[in-house]
């Protein structure tokens, strides 16, 4: 270890400023010929010299990174026709599992520990780190058996009752069939709520006839969809949110490529797999909205590129200031994504999905698989970061 004349003195408590007498040189001597028949110190900076990343490979890397990820809003495209097949959601559901593995373990393994100053080599953290992600899965991994067994119980107790009502709800949530008029005109209408006497209702439904649907057409060529105005506010607050969301995204990617390229490549992994499933729902909830195909591809990639403003922000500041508060924003980020916003939603496509024995099995190992893979990723480029070369 490379020690300083005033560390040396500190460790054999030896006050900075006092006469060295024979007895306090001759316990300070074997620390002293250490320092020179080693040169600690020469090793030291010969490794911060060929770790720390240059100001090129930062902005190359770096920009690099965030087009591949900026390239998963532009799936939507692709995996449309893909929605209504029967192994997609088995596909979505390994996307979100892994999203949550690698946010939660980049979080716990290098963003939080690096904003405390933390070195994995030298702390000796990672054991705790895993105890953490430990202690998540085995309430997870609890949570979810006793929920198949509880389920199991249901079916073979109450199948004649689960029966009727299940046609009973099958009658009440078709929805009835678009409306449509002698003119030519087109109904516009929200998404259908139970009334409470039982019947399928609209909150308002809009008539717009042919040549004024016509005219407001010609006012979107562009993106072949309808009017900005027509279009729902939950697709610009949407939008809006999907912005911030990825200008912290690339404050995180460029003050970890700035701090050694494996941070960056680690960082980036972990936004790469929240990315996938994360624009794929932002895509559909657009298209929920009223926005043509090429309109939520345009606006899902405009607020995509603000991943590119954070980027340049975050290698600014990481250049010029300690990025650890920045690690500590991006890592409470990840952890809230994933355990508060991709967790739920993996809980939500389960209860849609499953419908027996058989796919509850399936989509439980799905799940594991995801996170343990994520985890997995993290957790061994945190214990070979020192080991690998870019």
């Amino acid at each position: 270890q490379c020690l300083t004349g005033e560390e040396i003195f500190s460790l054999h408590g030896i006050p900075n400023v006092s006469h060295v007498s024979n007895s306090s040189f001759s316990t300070i001597c074997p620390a002293v010929l250490q320092q020179l028949i080693f040169h600690p110190c020469d090793h030291q900076e010969n490794f911060v010299d060929t770790s720390k990343p240059h100001s090129l490979q930062v902005w190359g890397f770096g920009f690099l990174a965030v087009t591949i990820i900026n390239l998963a809003s532009l799936l939507g495209l692709i995996l449309t026709p893909l929605l209504k097949k029967s192994y997609f959601p088995k596909v979505l559901t390994y996307f979100v599992g892994l999203a949550i593995g690698t946010l939660f373990s980049n979080a716990i393994f290098q963003l939080i520990p690096e904003a405390f100053g933390f070195d994995p080599k030298v702390d000796n953290y990672i054991e705790k780190a895993v105890a953490v992600f430990g202690g998540f899965y085995i309430l997870f991994f609890v949570e979810r058996i006793l929920k198949v067994i509880l389920k199991i119980y249901k079916q073979t107790g109450h199948n004649d009752s689960e029966n009727g009502e299940q046609n009973c709800s099958q009658d009440k949530t078709n929805p009835p069939k678009p409306l449509s008029s002698n003119n030519g005109g087109t109904c516009y209408a929200n998404s259908a709520v139970i009334e409470s006497n039982g019947n399928l209702g609209f909150d308002s439904i809009s008539v717009v006839s042919a040549q004024e649907e016509a005219t407001q057409g010609s006012l979107c060529k562009c993106l072949n969809g309808r009017p900005l105005s027509k279009i729902g506010t939950i697709a610009w607050m949407v939008t809006l949110s999907d912005a911030v969301h990825n200008f912290i995204d690339g404050l995180a990617i460029g003050a970890s490529f700035t701090l050694s390229l494996l941070q960056g490549l680690s960082t980036s992994i972990a936004i790469l797999c929240e990315e996938f499933p994360h624009e794929l729902g932002d895509f559909v909830i657009l298209l929920n909205a009223g926005m043509s195909t090429w309109q939520a591809l345009f606006f899902n990639f405009l607020s995509a590129c603000s991943c590119y403003i954070g980027l340049a922000f975050g290698i600014l500041v990481g250049n010029n200031f300690a990025p650890n508060i920045i690690f500590a924003i991006a890592g409470g980020m990840f952890l809230y994504i994933s355990l508060a916003d991709m967790f739920p939603e993996m809980n939500d496509m389960l209860r849609e999905k499953v419908t027996g024995r058989k796919m509850d099995l399936t989509f439980f190992l799905i799940q594991n698989a995801g996170l343990l893979t994520g985890f997995i990723a993290i957790l061994m480029i945190t214990l070979y970061a020192g080991n690998i070369q870019l």
